[in-house]
């Protein structure tokens, strides 16, 4: 598990300064960064069955890091 999926920096690689700068200076951009990892392990977790869930509850899970993600990226790019 040394790659998970959709990891902002892969997501954003132009943007990784920045979110690392926001993140020292926003503790609400950093909570939102700590958020969407955190959901983003559990639907990684979930995919590969180590911790096998449901259909609506991977939905959610899904629907959430979206959201996050979209924010985030909202964020960085004001």
């Amino acid at each position: 598990m040394s790659n998970t999926p959709h990891e902002l920096a892969d997501e954003f690689p132009d943007l990784v300064e920045k979110m690392h700068a926001l993140k020292a200076e926003d503790a609400r951009f950093g909570k939102l960064l700590d958020e969407y990892h955190d959901i983003n392990r559990a639907v990684h977790r979930a995919e590969t069955r180590v911790e096998p869930t449901d259909d609506a509850h991977m939905e959610d899970l899904r629907k959430r890091r979206m959201v996050l993600k979209d924010e985030i990226y909202g964020m960085l790019t004001r």
